[in-house]
């Protein structure tokens, strides 16, 4: 099975984990898979996390396909091992990426970011 992210942002992080709750529920009793959902309370919060660097790191590995390691990583960014090794460890704690033994991957096939910004109501 791949599987699949949608990042979201909402203010409401409440009624975000409820409706994801409820769209897994609802996916259980179907008997299919309806993807994952990482929210963050604002789009500067989602910046703060993913940066261009963090992105990078996605893409490279989506490109990899299997594990590889931090070094190895590194490497092909053209980065420093140590700082390669500082954004795995901040995209492990968001869960965008997974550390097996001396390697790291990511095990989404398809990231999809969500992001609305809109006027507020007069």
């Amino acid at each position: 099975m791949e599987r699949k992210l949608t990042i979201t942002t909402n203010k409401d992080w409440k009624a975000a984990l409820r409706g994801a709750g409820k769209a897994a529920d609802a996916a259980m009793k179907r008997g299919s898979y309806q993807g994952e959902t990482l929210n963050f309370e604002t789009p500067g919060a989602f910046f703060s996390h993913l940066t261009a660097n963090r992105w990078a790191m996605l893409d490279e590995l989506q490109k990899t396909g299997p594990a590889v390691s931090v070094r190895d990583l590194a490497r092909r960014l053209g980065r420093d091992v140590r700082r390669v090794h500082d954004d795995v460890v901040g995209l492990t704690a968001l869960g965008l990426v997974e550390r097996a033994d001396d390697s790291v991957l990511c095990p989404y096939s398809d990231i999809h970011v969500d992001m609305h910004v809109s006027r507020l109501a007069a």
